[in-house]
């Protein structure tokens, strides 16, 4: 998660994190500040020297899809940060590229160089729906990232830790 928090960092010099003070359990997340995505920091890329993460990135379902059929991308793929489809789906909040990918059998507890999932980023970037979709697709909210921190432990929403929460609860 240091890493993503120095990507943040040097795509907008001018952010810092902000994370009121927490108290007991929260105070020990380990997690530096409100995860801001960098959807409108990027630079704008020519269609020909576009990757598949960036058509992720887009949320270009369509052409996610035929490359996917067609065998020439394995969803299962990771940019150098170990971040897989599902995870970049996840941070950018699209939930429908997020099915379509578990359609084709993405990883779902695939963990980035971090040790963090899919479910950690929309946890963090607190999307309820891409919570409770992950979940009720089989993600394990018992997996911890490099810091030691759950995916309820990543995130300011109230509502998503108490479904991850719930749902660890359940499980036990």
């Amino acid at each position: 998660m240091r890493e993503y928090i120095a990507a943040v960092k040097k795509l907008d010099p001018g952010w810092t994190p902000q994370t009121p003070e927490k108290k007991g359990k929260e105070a020990s997340t380990g997690f530096g500040g409100p995860v801001v995505s960098s959807l409108y920091h990027e630079e704008i890329i020519r269609e020909e020297d576009k990757n598949i993460f960036d058509y992720c990135r887009e949320n270009n379902i369509d052409h996610i899809s035929t490359v996917i059929k067609s065998k020439h991308v394995d969803v299962n793929m990771k940019d150098e940060e170990g971040r897989a489809l599902l995870h970049w789906a996840c941070d950018r909040g699209h939930k429908e590229l997020v099915t379509v990918l578990l359609q084709h059998r993405a990883d779902i507890n695939s963990q980035d160089n971090e040790g963090q999932t899919a479910l950690h980023y929309a946890a963090a970037c607190e999307f309820l729906e891409i919570v409770e979709l992950l979940l009720q697709a089989g993600a394990d909210p018992t997996l911890r990232d490099q810091d030691g921190c759950l995916p309820e432990e990543v995130t300011g929403c109230k509502a998503v830790s108490l479904v991850l929460q719930q749902h660890t609860a359940g499980q036990a």
